[in-house]
């Protein structure tokens, strides 16, 4: 989908409950922000493992007003609550099986659908980050959405040698889950997280040949679901090189494009 004009934008309000706890003015004062901040965007983020999904996910949070829903997140909230389907899930993981698309898309509509937040006829919004992981999950998703559907699916162009670069960089609070990059994105203090205040640590699996082989991984299961949105034309293919207020500010583009073009639900 071709960018919106750079224009100045309003920034965005404050955020709701679920919204990531992102300062908006700490995302940089010279991105793009969205023309109608309205809690309403629907929006899926894709991209191979070190494209920032996370990062972008929880600016794009901030600017819209929406929650940042995460498959992790998801599944941790549904195993923590002792709902049925996040002790079916709790088996799978505890076996070291994967868990079955019926009940991942089940726990993903469990936090779609708190009480009735979002569904079909709602304006409600969200970012999705991490499902859908394949096709089959995309198709549930949109029954799940109908009739309004998704605003727009940004996928996150990143080369291998970039991902490379930035996963050896990466370090995550042992205390919030925040995400940081040594290089692109550090925290305020060394080590420390700022939003919490727990320590940064780097993943023992952030090494050269287990990410290569998850991104193999990614490109074999996830990756056809860049050409299946595509086919649903709603994909938006964003450059994830730069910095991340440039990223940011690409993403918004593409966002604010698809919505002008989609019908006021």
């Amino acid at each position: 989908m071709a960018e919106a004009g750079e224009t100045a934008r309003p920034a965005a309000p404050n955020g709701a409950a679920g919204v990531a706890q992102v300062s908006v003015a700490a995302v940089g004062v010279e991105v793009l922000r969205p023309a109608a901040p309205d809690g309403t965007a629907r929006v899926v983020l894709l991209g191979r493992q070190g494209s920032g999904k996370g990062t972008q996910a929880d600016r794009l949070s901030a600017l819209y007003g929406v929650p940042h829903i995460s498959t992790g997140d998801a599944f941790r909230d549904a195993i923590r609550n002792g709902s049925q389907l996040g002790r079916t899930a709790q088996g799978y993981v505890d076996r070291g099986e994967l868990v079955p698309d019926e009940v991942v898309v089940g726990v993903l509509r469990e936090r779609l659908f708190p009480a009735g937040s979002v569904g079909p006829g709602s304006t409600s919004g969200f970012i999705l980050d991490g499902f859908p992981r394949n096709i089959p999950q995309a198709e549930a998703l949109a029954d799940l959405l109908a009739p309004d559907g998704l605003d727009v699916v940004v996928n996150l162009d990143v080369s291998t040698d970039e991902v490379l670069r930035r996963i050896a960089g990466r370090r995550v609070c042992v205390g919030c889950g925040a995400s940081y990059n040594v290089v692109d994105n550090p925290p305020k203090a060394p080590g420390v997280c700022d939003a919490c205040g727990g320590r940064l640590v780097q993943r023992d699996d952030d090494t050269e040949e287990a990410i290569r082989r998850r991104l193999e991984i990614y490109e074999s299961v996830t990756a056809p679901l860049v050409d299946w949105y595509r086919e649903q034309g709603v994909l938006a293919t964003v450059d994830a090189a730069g910095s991340p207020d440039e990223v940011t500010t690409r993403a918004v583009a593409a966002i604010e494009a698809a919505r002008q073009r989609k019908p006021v639900r």
